[in-house]
């Protein structure tokens, strides 16, 4: 049996979108999963450019119909983010004419996470639940809302925790520091709490990425590193814990983006254990189930915590939370979760 996987690449046809869809490309090519490729050729926004663009995803999903052979299995990466012509139709089409399967591998559901679901996403989240035949979601309260939503569970796979593919096999040996890390999006309109990190007491933060606020500069507490590309980054975070926090505030995980955080599986998390750091994590956040199990990190219901637990906190604590980092840093940098999810769904499927 012949497995496919649609991989969407950008107009300067070097990599898969965002780091976590090019390590599941990635770790799908190790399990033999062929790359068919659907091309954004351009970006403008010209009433041209978006007429090329859909000629464009017509011929790539052409191709893909011929190229398909009859009863494989096809890895899709979801939600697609651009309506695409024939898209649907020719998936549609290798299902029941081809007797094609699919494995539908979950990265967002804008539903759950709100701030920009609309008629489009909505369209897209019912078509996958009419397609696919497995379905790899994050965790298990991301699995328990696929079930009320009237998905079999024999045919739910969980994740548990994205893959961050690094290159090398030196892994950090982090320095115990009573310091959070922030690396992401540091816009303080729409992540309220980077804002508010300057109020924190006895907590060094360190701050990594885009739409920094310079207004911070005036906070004592808190130092800017600047931002840097995803292969980049893990090498720069060498002390401290990382922080897995979202929302306006602080005290709690508050507003939409923060709740989400209820049911997602957040790549930053990735990115701090691949690079070694322990994290600090919202305890109601679904991962911090995760994050208790393996040792890894502090869970809080508000950073307002941490001045007190940083203060019961000597070396020998933090090295141990270090230690079982180091243990599954190893396996998110090697892809051992997304290989282990695409196998189970395989056995779903019995290939």
């Amino acid at each position: 049996m012949k497995k496919y996987q649609i991989v969407e690449i950008s107009e300067n046809y070097n990599h898969a979108g965002t780091k976590a869809t090019q390590d599941i490309a990635e770790v799908a090519d190790v399990l033999k999963y062929e790359r068919i490729l659907i091309r954004m050729n351009t970006t403008k926004r010209t009433k041209l450019a978006k007429v090329q663009r859909q000629i464009g995803y017509r011929k790539d999903w052409a191709e893909c119909l011929k190229r398909v052979e009859e009863n494989s299995v096809i890895l899709l990466q979801h939600p697609f983010h651009y309506p695409q012509l024939t898209r649907e139709k020719t998936l549609t089409e290798l299902k029941e004419k081809k007797h094609v399967k699919f494995i539908s591998l979950i990265h967002d559901v804008e539903e759950l996470r709100a701030f920009r679901y609309n008629d489009y996403y909505k369209g897209e989240f019912e078509f996958m639940l009419r397609i696919a035949d497995v379905l790899i979601v994050h965790n298990a309260v991301m699995k328990q809302f696929f079930i009320e939503r009237g998905v079999s569970e024999e045919k739910i796979v969980t994740l548990e925790i994205f893959d961050y593919l690094q290159k090398g096999s030196v892994i950090n040996i982090p320095k115990f520091e009573k310091a959070i890390t922030v690396a992401g999006n540091l816009d303080t309109e729409k992540c309220g709490y980077v804002g508010q990190l300057g109020e924190l007491s006895g907590v060094s933060v360190k701050l990594y990425g885009m739409n920094y606020d310079k207004k911070m500069d005036q906070c004592e507490n808190v130092q800017y590193f600047g931002s840097f590309p995803s292969d980049e980054i893990p090498g720069k975070l060498t002390s401290g814990f990382g922080l897995v926090w979202d929302g306006a505030s602080i005290d709690g995980c508050v507003g939409q983006s923060g709740q989400y955080l209820r049911y997602n599986n957040p790549h930053k998390l990735s990115l701090y254990l691949s690079s070694g750091l322990p994290v600090i994590i919202w305890k109601e956040a679904a991962e911090a189930d995760f994050v208790e199990k393996q040792g890894v990190g502090i869970c809080v219901d508000s950073l307002k915590e941490l001045s007190a637990k940083f203060e019961m906190l000597d070396e020998n604590a933090y090295n141990k939370y270090a230690e079982s980092v180091r243990e599954l840093s190893e396996k998110l940098r090697t892809g051992q979760f997304g290989k282990y999810a695409i196998l189970s769904a395989e056995d779903i499927l019995k290939l």
